[in-house]
């Protein structure tokens, strides 16, 4: 491990210990913790061939008292689980998870920064049968491990340039509220393509002209005292930051809606003096949004800076995470 893992790059560094359980076709074993390069699969492993994976992503924060605490991890639980049923990979326990989540801070919390550094956590769980003419059925094994990744404070240098992709999804309908390797793999030619021609920093996936998300995040409006952002549907992934901000928001007696968002909404939002968006997520919390590509036009958002309100509820969210300020989320 690097001296500062804080100055590398995001989820390049990692902890050392990991702990895994296997399923063998009728149950998971207990978790054990083990040297993060000590696992090894197969070439042949389901996985690899058939895309039968699903993963998670939270952060274990450093508390005033020393602990590290994991920012609702229940959240993260259930999402999981929902993956393996659509993935048809085998379910585990919510006890199960809970050990492994917990395991995993409790082994790693020495490389676990200070704020605002934290520990990044990803939870995965792969098919693991040896056997690439198993393309018509599930696994009948698999692994559950997590992942640990001491991380710095990700913010990005600028407000962020979004195209706005009207034609195709991010991914295919039913599964985009699963998280799994192959929707981000499905975004990454729309992505490319934005970068090169637009120099933007991401997409916003609008097939049919109502907003979902982007590739790596959700979507939120945001103005003074009001929070809007697309009602969750199967398209997109019900984002655990998402869910937090509106939380955060309602608590301050803003308006927090969940609605469809056409584009001539968005177009509108955009011009407004106090109008701000963001992309919310794990890592970066909130990215401000600074301009959009729409049509072929570059529309500037309010002041084509990351907003004062945006700001105020990022730093809101990080304190409760980091155990500064109280909160109880439902």
């Amino acid at each position: 491990m690097t001296s500062d893992p804080t100055k590398a790059p995001f989820g390049s560094v990692f902890g050392e210990n990991l702990p895994i359980s296997y399923y063998d076709g009728e149950s998971w074993s207990d978790p054990v913790v083990v040297p993060i390069d000590s696992v090894t699969f197969g070439p042949a492993t389901h996985a690899l061939h058939y895309s039968s994976e699903c993963f998670e992503g939270l952060k274990g924060h450093r508390q005033p008292d020393g602990t590290v605490k994991m920012f609702r991890p229940q959240k993260n639980i259930t999402r999981l689980r929902n993956s393996t049923e659509r993935l048809f990979l085998p379910k585990p326990p919510v006890e199960l998870c809970e050990s492994l989540f917990g395991l995993a801070v409790e082994h790693n919390a020495e490389v676990t920064p200070d704020p605002p550094g934290s520990l990044y956590v990803r939870p995965t769980i792969i098919g693991t049968e040896h056997n690439i003419g198993a393309a018509g059925r599930p696994s009948r094994t698999a692994a559950f491990y997590v992942i640990t990744s001491p991380v710095g404070e990700y913010l990005p240098p600028h407000a962020l340039r979004i195209v706005v992709e009207t034609v195709h999804p991010r991914t295919t309908p039913q599964f985009g509220v699963v998280k799994s390797g192959a929707n981000y793999a499905m975004a990454l030619s729309p992505l490319l393509a934005a970068k090169r021609d637009w120099n933007a920093d991401q997409v916003l996936f609008a097939p049919g002209g109502l907003i979902e998300e982007t590739g790596a995040a959700n979507f939120l409006l945001i103005d003074e005292g009001h929070v809007l952002t697309s009602a969750l549907s199967e398209a997109f992934l019900h984002g655990v930051t998402r869910d937090s901000v509106l939380q955060v928001a309602r608590s301050l007696g803003w308006k927090a809606e969940e609605r469809d968002v056409s584009i001539d909404e968005l177009r509108e939002w955009a011009a407004r003096p106090t109008g701000e968006m963001a992309l919310a997520g794990t890592a970066a919390i909130l990215g401000g949004v600074g301009e959009l590509v729409l049509e072929g036009e570059i529309v500037t958002v309010g002041t084509g800076q990351t907003g004062p309100t945006t700001t105020m509820l990022r730093t809101m969210l990080t304190e409760i995470q980091q155990g500064l300020r109280p909160f109880t989320f439902r």
